[in-house]
């Protein structure tokens, strides 16, 4: 009987041994109370607690949570009613205050919000609030976090999800919006076109800028072009009066070479004194050596006779 009985006490006393034996994980505090009262928190790793005396009150995991509160209907400052859901980030710091600290802690945190919420969109107008998300955000975080030390809680984060006004406002939102965006639109337009005005007229006067030049241009050339034909045409002339002048120069002193009679001097007097009477001139004043009739027909006679010679 001895041996069984101390097996069965070494059985007894290994099952005690290994229920009380407890691991604690990463990210996670046990709060142990000893007959009742607060006895210490068990961090990460092998614990062994005192059969029929120490229980673990409760496990509490350290890890960062994120809890995602209904939409809370709240007022304006201009006394318009909306809805807005909000999204609490928060950390438990301290295993034995989230444990004594407040019964039920996400009810007392939802609650926190809510009222945080309206106190900060009361001092508010609806422009402001749909425009002052960060602010919002900012004061919500600070007063939560304040708010919830005592309960072994820190809020690292507060986000408002969704701003939900009333339909109505909803709709005149919509048209003030569209309103902006026909504005805009026609705005733009109009800068379009006065853009377009502004480059239509540059255009035309650059193009009578360059028209003007090109004229003056033309003038030039068609003036310069003028003065080198006059010039040739000038110059034409000159040379046609040498080549005449000289064409009778070399006359005379062909003439001078030839050394002609008195006759024939006589005879090409008659015939300019022809050319002369053939003229619309009313008076002939004839020279004095032509006056001599019969001395010129004489003359004629001789420069025939030795002309048939």
């Amino acid at each position: 009987m001895g041996p069984i009985i101390l097996g069965i006490i070494a059985v007894v006393v290994i099952v005690l041994i290994a229920s009380n034996v407890r691991v604690v994980p990463q990210a996670h505090g046990y709060v142990v109370e000893r007959l009742g009262a607060y006895a210490g928190t068990w961090e990460t790793g092998l614990h062994i607690k005192i059969p029929l005396i120490d229980r673990v009150a409760k496990k509490v995991v350290l890890k960062e949570r994120v809890v995602d509160f209904p939409p809370q209907p709240v007022i304006t400052k201009d006394n318009v009613t909306m809805k807005i859901d909000t999204v609490v980030y928060y950390q438990i710091t301290d295993p034995k205050l989230f444990a004594y600290g407040v019964s039920r802690p996400l009810v007392a945190i939802e609650n926190l919000t809510a009222t945080t919420l309206r106190n900060i969109i009361g001092q508010l107008e609806l422009d402001e609030t749909l425009t002052s998300r960060d602010l919002i955000n900012t004061q919500m975080r600070s007063i939560l976090d304040e708010a919830t030390d005592p309960w072994g809680i820190k809020v690292n984060r507060v986000e408002v999800k969704n701003i939900l006004p009333p339909k109505d406002i909803q709709e005149a939102m919509e048209k003030q919006m569209r309103a902006e965006r026909e504005k805009r639109r026609e705005i733009l337009e109009a800068e379009g076109r006065k853009q377009s005005l502004i480059l239509d007229a540059e255009g035309r006067k650059q193009s009578v800028i360059l028209d003007a030049e090109a004229s003056k241009r033309s003038k030039i050339l068609d003036a310069e072009a003028k003065k080198e034909a006059e010039i040739r045409e000038a110059e034409g002339h000159a040379e046609a009066v040498r080549q005449i002048q000289k064409a009778t120069a070399d006359g005379i002193e062909f003439i001078k070479k030839s050394d002609p009679t008195q006759a024939v001097l006589a005879l090409k007097s008659f015939e300019a004194m022809v050319k002369v009477a053939d003229g619309q001139a009313t008076k002939l004043i004839i020279p004095s050596e032509m006056q001599n009739v019969g001395a010129l027909v004489a003359s004629i006679t001789e420069i025939a006779n030795t002309t048939k010679a």
